[in-house]
């Protein structure tokens, strides 16, 4: 009665149903290892956090390394370089649509520093950077880099960029430029109330749990689909009973 299960047509169903199943349980593994890598980045945010308060002068260039220093609370004084100012456009924060003013800070000791002011609306013009030495505070972010598929910059000195890439900008910045992006928060003199702080990541799981279980829901209707099809078919050919005489 069940040779019928072993037909092309069916053997291909059942081909399909257990690669949907396994495509699936593996999707909803892989959700899993995403919010796991996700609440390790957070406990790393947190932790960094909480760390004391960095002097960029103590530091040597040889000791600026973007994975040992990301989200680290720095400090830095020196002179903002108003002419190398650049934005980094295609921003978005609290559902508006802008771009982030970057200027670069020449230190006492010479070296450079690029620091992101904060988030301009889409409307409103970028800010010169205040005059004279300043004394910042801010979180030390890493730079980008162009992702697969992401259109290259154009080349020459150019005051707007798709990405905030250091080497890029080291391009047309003289002297030496640290690996180092600098996120503002506190300015004396006072920052430009046109820019809103770059807001700070979201420390949550995300919806990576839900799509897990949406995951391990859709491959258990595949399950119940495949059992009730093959119940329903072998219905079908059960011999009906003839009425007796």
């Amino acid at each position: 009665m069940l040779r019928f299960l072993l037909r092309p047509k069916w053997i291909l169903f059942h081909l399909l149903c257990l690669t949907g199943i396994v495509a699936m349980l593996f999707l909803s593994l892989w959700q899993f290892d995403r919010m796991g890598e996700r609440r390790d980045f957070n406990d790393e945010v947190r932790d960094r956090a909480t760390m004391p308060l960095l002097d960029i002068a103590e530091l040597d260039s040889a000791d600026v390394d973007p994975a040992a220093l990301e989200w680290r609370s720095l400090g830095a004084k020196g002179v903002y370089l108003a002419d190398e100012q650049v934005t980094i456009a295609n921003r978005s924060q609290n559902g508006r649509a802008g771009s982030n003013v970057v200027t670069p800070l020449r230190l006492e000791d010479g070296r450079t520093i690029l620091v992101n002011r904060g988030f301009l609306a889409l409307d409103d013009e970028a800010p010169v950077a205040p005059d004279g030495e300043v004394r910042l505070v801010g979180t030390v972010r890493s730079g980008e880099t162009r992702r697969t598929g992401q259109p290259a910059e154009a080349n020459g000195d150019l005051d707007e960029f798709l990405r905030l890439d250091i080497d890029r900008l080291d391009e047309q910045i003289d002297g030496e430029l640290l690996d180092i992006v600098l996120a503002l928060e506190n300015s004396d003199p006072a920052e430009s109330s046109t820019l809103t702080p770059v807001a700070s990541p979201e420390l949550s799981d995300g919806p990576h749990l839900s799509y897990a279980i949406q995951w391990l829901i859709f491959a258990s209707a595949v399950a119940v689909g495949w059992v009730l099809a093959i119940r329903f078919s072998l219905r079908r050919r059960e011999p009906r009973s003839t009425p007796s005489a």
